[in-house]
């Protein structure tokens, strides 16, 4: 895979969120909206807690004051989107609740994208070296591998507690994945294709 920045590596996630979002929307059939639901809710999740963990700290340190208070309403955009995450995994699939949570819970996240795209994030690229940008880009993966593929709304969401309950809650999360409906990786490759993306 080619070197992205990390601007470009958050805004890909982006798209990969809307993509299974739409793909859950498109789904006709109750076990394809299973897999789909869960698919955007294991990326919104991992995508929210390495954000906290690599991208809110760079806000704060390179912004100063006005990066501590974009990086303080993006972690209370990630705790709305991971209350309603919660609540939407204890209503079956399929169920209008359900459907009306994640509805909400893709206007938050809309919302909060568009925040980051438009001004966080190449306000943070204009402060970073292209190498240091790199170094946080790769950062931003490693700890996608490594952090809750569930919603966790209560947990501490600042390094460097929201880390070690991330690493806590991290095999019980694996152990739910294990038993819950993904899509197949060719699923997702061929609905990624289709996007572009």
């Amino acid at each position: 895979m080619a070197t992205r920045t990390l601007k470009e590596s958050v805004f890909h996630d982006h798209r990969e969120i809307e993509l299974f979002y739409d793909q859950y929307k498109k789904a006709v059939d109750a076990a394809n909206k299973e897999k789909w639901s869960n698919q955007f809710t294991w990326e919104v999740a991992r995508h929210s807690v390495s954000e906290e963990i690599v991208v809110y700290p760079l806000f704060e340190k390179k912004l100063g004051e006005e990066g501590k208070n974009m990086a303080d309403k993006d972690r209370a955009d990630h705790r709305e989107i991971k209350t309603l995450l919660a609540r939407a995994e204890s209503l079956s699939v399929g169920t209008p609740e359900h459907a009306d949570i994640l509805t909400k819970v893709m206007g938050v996240l809309a919302e909060h994208m568009k925040g980051e795209e438009q001004h966080d994030l190449p306000l943070l690229e204009s402060k970073l070296q292209t190498e240091e940008s790199y170094n946080a880009e790769r950062e931003f993966q490693r700890t996608k591998a490594l952090v809750p593929t569930r919603p966790h709304p209560l947990a501490p969401d600042k390094p460097p507690y929201e880390t070690l309950a991330g690493f806590l809650a991290l095999p019980m999360d694996k152990i739910k994945d294990l038993f819950s409906k993904f899509p197949k990786e060719e699923e997702v490759k061929g609905a990624k294709a289709k996007a572009g993306i």
